[in-house]
């Protein structure tokens, strides 16, 4: 007869330093189907997960796999009894290639030697069996983050896991990339795996899940089968109360030309003649699909790329962004895609992360001014609603969520006039991303030139006054948010230029 559930978490509870990140929490998950976890971002999905993974140790609570109790005391552990986890921030060697990195510290062997071609056979079938489209001698670092997303699923399947943890999986994925995602679930599922899935797209969750289990302040508050769920109900048990409107107003309309990119391109060709207005008040969105180089504009435009023609003006005066730092001498400030690997300092406090950028400013004589930047952290967690016990706690003991306000507040501190915002809620839930839109129309309120890259449809419809669209490093057109359909958008950055 086979067993109810694969997994059994009974009353886990987890405690940090001035937190209880996790509260008598309960996670059943049936053999062969999708399970999804949800909540806000420091409701403690990925704390849970870690503690079934041999990351965190639990402080109460039983871990029953498979009809027997289990408790890991290390991911090496967990990967042994079948248990993978594709974590939300990808943790690669990128100087390693693909199969290198598939098969790290296991490597097969041949007369004391690594067996490369035997590497490359099982990476190949590996990646046929689950149609992933990877060279597995390329460098991990060329790939994009789609790329990375996939040969960190296709590692978790090589460990032959009975339970795979997906942490955001879809959050770097283009609608043609998530369909493949949701192909290679629904094989995972035909072998009797059972997966683990944690996302806030609802759309996603309620077409691709069996069951949903929704967590909020550490508790869990219901688990029921996704085909009785609606996307209000699950936002109402995740936030605690009813939202009536995804996105909130915008009150302002945009001013004056505060930025003009005139016939812009980058010096190693990644894009070329994008001209565009950014307005005061404004906010632009940046649509298209991966390897359209939406990233690769806000990064030139930053400095961290060197410019190649073109032109960038600034209420009306030519400026020059040779470096970020000469960008944020010029009012500019940019929040990057992927946060754990360029924006955090995960082992350093809260206040540091946040100070870091405007130390300038809290420094006298040589010295450095404690009580004025602790008080410019303390206003920044208190605004953007930081879950911390304080600033002197580690960023990288926050949920993901926070760590992005965290980085914005940051930014905020060197008061810039024109923000380059790339992807600003990835991995955020939906009550913390309304807070963040909150705070986005609040600066354009104040005059400030904001611009979105988001893998979002949805977002870029209902928070920006208009979308310029980029395919293939080409822009393909620049459309009024209010009159445009996704439909639109998508046959722009589909077009062959």
């Amino acid at each position: 007869m086979e067993k109810e559930y694969i997994l059994e978490m009974k009353h886990i509870s987890k405690v940090f330093p001035g937190v209880k990140a996790l509260d008598d929490v309960k996670l059943q998950v049936r053999p062969g189907t999708v399970h999804s976890l949800m909540g806000e971002n420091g409701a403690g999905k990925s704390t849970l997960m870690k503690c079934l993974f041999g990351i965190y140790s639990i402080d109460e609570g039983e871990i029953i796999l498979d009809g027997r109790k289990v408790l890991f005391s290390s991911p090496a552990e967990a990967l042994e009894n079948y248990v993978s986890m594709v974590h939300q921030e990808l943790n690669q060697v990128p100087e390693q290639n693909v199969m290198e990195n598939l098969w790290l510290g296991r490597y097969p062997m041949k007369g004391g030697l690594i067996d490369n071609k035997k590497m490359y056979e099982d990476t190949m079938k590996i990646f046929r069996d689950l149609d992933i489209d990877v060279d597995p001698r390329a460098k991990v670092g060329s790939l994009s983050v789609s790329q990375k997303q996939m040969i960190e699923i296709g590692k978790a399947v090589s460990y032959n896991a009975k339970i795979i943890v997906m942490d955001e999986p879809t959050s770097s994925l283009t609608e043609k990339e998530v369909e493949h995602l949701f192909r290679i679930i629904h094989k995972l599922i035909e072998k009797k795996s059972s997966v683990i899935y944690i996302s806030h797209k609802m759309e996603e969750i309620l077409r691709i899940s069996d069951d949903v289990t929704v967590m909020r302040d550490g508790k869990w508050i219901s688990t029921r089968p996704a085909s009785e769920l609606t996307i209000d109900e699950i936002i109402k048990m995740m936030v605690g109360r009813e939202m009536t409107e995804r996105y909130p107003q915008k009150e302002t309309k945009p001013g004056e030309v505060l930025m003009e990119v005139r016939d812009l391109s980058s010096a190693s060709k990644d894009f070329s003649g994008v001209n565009f207005e950014l307005h005061k008040g404004e906010i632009l969105g940046v649509a298209g699909l991966v390897g359209s180089k939406r990233t690769e504009l806000l990064e030139t435009i930053f400095g961290l790329r060197a410019k190649g023609s073109g032109q960038i003006l600034v209420e009306g005066k030519e400026i020059h962004n040779k470096s970020p730092r000469e960008a944020m001498k010029n009012g500019f400030a940019m929040l990057t895609e992927e946060r754990r690997k360029d924006g955090i300092f995960a082992g350093l406090s809260v206040s540091f992360n946040m100070a870091i950028d405007n130390l300038d400013c809290y420094t006298r004589h040589g010295l450095l001014n404690d009580k004025l930047m602790k008080a410019d952290v303390d206003k920044m967690i208190q605004e953007f609603k930081i879950k911390t016990p304080s600033g002197s706690q580690k960023i990288g003991n926050l949920s993901g969520g926070n760590q992005q306000k965290v980085i914005l507040g940051r930014w905020l501190l060197t008061r810039p006039t024109i923000l380059l915002l790339d992807e600003p809620t990835r991995g955020i839930d939906v009550g913390a991303k309304y807070e963040i839109y909150q705070l986005i129309n609040q600066l354009v309120a104040e005059g400030k030139g904001i611009i979105i890259v988001s893998s979002e449809m949805p977002e870029l419809l209902g928070i920006c006054d208009r979308i310029l669209v980029m395919s293939n490093g080409h822009q393909t057109g620049i459309f009024d948010a209010k009159d445009v359909t996704q439909e639109q958008i998508m046959q722009a950055s589909a077009k062959c230029v």
